[in-house]
């Protein structure tokens, strides 16, 4: 799930009333034994099922090269650094290729980088530290202490779980600090006050996680000390929804602390604000729908995800408090207007460097960057020039100086990477992502269908010029439609070298449930009006056969996660329309779905079972309580990983179990590392694109 990756209470029947549902529902299921993660039954029958499943793909004659293609691609050493300012002029990037398959944490200079030879410095050796140890470590990020980032907490994964192990290290000497701080294997927050103080979130014992397994109490960890004997400073509640309780540290450009805020979120979109003022914290009398997003220019900057009547302000603005104001009279907050989007835009990005504010803006689904300087008479906006018609992604922004990096994508273009100065409004082109395919003979189109209410939905569609319209185009539609996540235009290096460029069609649909028009498109599709994402995906589906690109009998979808959900929606209401479903890391038993895994932090999005009138539309479309007997589904390929401590592998595997029951084929695959990425490094992830095209191939173009 998104940031996945924040709004209503868990329902007191979730509490009180809802054992007795929980054990009918559980004597009603005979799958429930599936729901043990690394349950010795469990995994039998999934290795069981990997070796029933993948000989039908691997010993296809195609699958071979096309596990090579994705393997080329994901391991090609001509890949764009992703840098990230570190200091002064030092960037640090994460890098794999196919020696490095785990990961090389390493360093250069901007000057080197510049010049195109850079001399990089090994920081961390991933693949190195998982032999020395005997561990499938995934690097899952380092968190280091500005403004010199010599010392870094770092976060590594077992197989790719959410869950991590986090060790304080020195990036300077390349080495772990000894007897430095440590945390156990949890999903925790943290963040650095200074060299000898963290802020911590983390859970001592099952009692301190919410109902969903995150963690609700704030603590100051001081050096030396152990978990136990650290400082509480704020706490939620076990019955609290959403992803715990969370800290933002924000600094000036010297590193000092400017201000500590903790959420604790109510439910998936919901959250209280509170400020940490020295061993207290004061609740901010801010909407419950809103984000803290920055702190620059002693202003306090918010997004607001809903209507806030009594300010005047709108769902989607953007808007700004002074912090000295707000730490005074935190319950009277009076907002001053930043930016309101039109109904084209959504603000997707709000990043700072040392006097700027850079916000990062979606105008009909295409980027913009805008940096922002603060005036006596408020803020002042300039468009920085960078590629049209593109998404551009912010990527590092420096806290000591005005620089930015800024990726530039569009699905035939291949990505580049641009050094923007947020004050002078420069910008200067670093590096260009060599062509993975040939475009050549290649267009983008966007269309419009238009949904069952009528809404107009966007959808672009990737295809070769001389694709017939006669509805013969072997066809991949791909879309997500939940959590406030946009899809946005991306080079497509796999889908357009693994299947475009074979004679398939590649589209990308920006259904409801999105946040490609800012909240008013996320809401739309929340809780009681699910439907509504589900028939545009059903709209822009009929519309691709209406316009002669394709018909049912080539026509194929694909999603993950919550797009793994959509996919189960769409097999089981509309399964005339499809030839080929590959279901990723999938929601499949919205029933149950709170009981399993980190299933009720959710709760937000998709509402409550334990609500009748939520559970009855979850009945609706759940697609486990829907798979039913002569149906005309097509056979589907599912997709999992053991390691998905996430979306929980339980509802991939009873999802293949009930097609088994009911007599159905299906085609299942579940990696036993991975995460909910299904792909602990970069060869797993060749093996998942190669199984999923020799599918679609196999389905659609056979």
């Amino acid at each position: 799930m998104p940031n996945l990756l924040r709004p209503a209470l868990l329902a007191a029947s979730l509490l009180v009333g809802a054992l007795p549902m929980t054990q009918a529902l559980a004597a009603d299921d005979p799958y429930t034994w599936m729901e043990e993660i690394e349950g010795a039954r469990a995994l039998d029958w999934a290795r069981a099922e990997n070796a029933r499943s993948l000989p039908r793909l691997q010993q296809d004659a195609r699958y071979a090269g096309l596990y090579e293609q994705a393997r080329a691609i994901a391991t090609a050493p001509d890949r764009i650094p992703g840098v990230a300012f570190a200091g002064g002029d030092r960037l640090r990037d994460f890098w794999q290729d196919a020696t490095h398959v785990r990961g090389l944490w390493r360093e250069t200079d901007l000057a080197g980088y510049r010049s195109g030879a850079p001399a990089w410095r090994t920081i961390l050796d991933v693949d190195a530290l998982a032999k020395a140890e005997g561990a499938n470590w995934v690097f899952a990020g380092a968190d280091c202490l500005e403004p010199d980032a010599r010392l870094c907490l770092v976060s590594l994964s077992d197989g790719g779980k959410d869950a991590v192990t986090v060790r304080e290290f020195d990036a300077r000497e390349g080495r772990f600090v000894e007897g430095g701080f440590r945390l156990p294997e949890g999903k925790h927050r943290f963040d650095w006050i200074d060299r000898d103080t963290l802020l911590v979130v983390t859970a001592l014992s099952p009692s301190e996680s919410t109902v969903s397994g995150y963690p609700f109490i704030a603590r100051l960890l001081k050096r030396g000390q152990t978990l136990a004997q650290a400082r509480e400073v704020f706490r939620g509640e076990r019955r609290d929804g959403g992803y715990g309780v969370s800290g933002q540290v924000f600094r000036d450009a010297a590193g000092r602390v400017e201000a500590v805020v903790l959420d604790r979120p109510i439910d998936t979109f919901s959250s209280e604000h509170h400020l940490l003022l020295g061993d207290r914290t004061v609740k901010l009398g801010l909407p419950l729908r809103s984000t803290v997003q920055a702190l620059s220019a002693g202003r306090l900057v918010v997004s607001l995800e809903a209507d806030w009547p009594e300010t005047g302000m709108k769902a989607g603005d953007l808007v700004d408090f002074d912090l000295a104001a707000v730490s005074r009279a935190p319950q009277a907050l009076r907002p001053d207007l930043v930016l309101r989007p039109t109904e084209s835009q959504s603000v997707e990005q709000v990043a700072t460097t040392r006097d700027r504010l850079v916000i990062g803006l979606l105008d009909n689904v295409r980027g913009r960057v805008l940096s922002l300087r603060r005036t006596a008479t408020g803020w002042t906006s300039e468009t920085l020039p960078l590629p049209a018609d593109s998404t551009l992604t912010v990527t590092s922004a420096s806290k000591d100086s005005n620089r930015l990096m800024v990726g530039a994508s569009a699905y035939l273009s291949p990505t580049s990477q641009w050094l923007a100065d947020a004050a002078d409004g420069s910008t200067d082109r670093l590096r260009g992502l060599p062509p993975r395919f040939d475009a050549s003979n290649m267009v983008v189109e966007q269309n419009w269908a238009v949904s069952k209410d009528g809404t107009r939905i966007p959808y672009s569609v990737v295809r070769r010029k001389d694709a017939p319209m006669d509805g013969s185009n072997p066809t991949l539609l791909y879309a997500y439609g939940g959590f406030l996540v946009s899809q946005t235009p991306a080079y497509a290096a796999t889908p357009g070298k693994l299947w475009v460029e074979k004679g398939g069609i590649y589209v990308v649909a920006n259904i409801r449930g999105g946040g490609e028009f800012g909240p008013r498109w996320h809401n739309a599709g929340l809780k009681l009006d699910r439907m509504r994402v589900y028939d545009d995906f059903f709209a822009v589906s009929e519309d691709l056969v209406r316009r002669g690109y394709t018909s049912q009998r080539r026509l194929g979808i694909m999603g993950g996660s919550n797009g793994g959900l959509l996919m189960g929606v769409a097999l089981t209401k509309r399964p005339e329309l499809y030839n080929a479903v590959v279901i990723q890391v999938p929601l499949f038993d919205m029933i149950r779905y709170t009981q399993i895994g980190a299933g009720a932090s959710w709760v937000g999005e998709y509402g409550d079972p334990a609500v009748p009138a939520e559970r009855e539309m979850l009945m609706s479309y759940s697609p486990y309580q829907n798979l039913k007997a002569g149906q005309p589904y097509p056979t589907v390929f599912i997709e999992t990983s053991t390691k998905d401590d996430r979306v929980h592998p339980a509802h991939a595997r009873k999802a293949a179990a009930r097609l088994k029951a009911l007599g159905y084929e299906y085609i299942y695959y579940e990696n036993i590392d991975g995460g909910h990425a299904a792909a602990a490094n970069l060869n797993e992830r060749a093996v998942r694109q190669a199984l999923e095209y020799t599918y679609l191939m196999q389905r659609l173009m056979d």
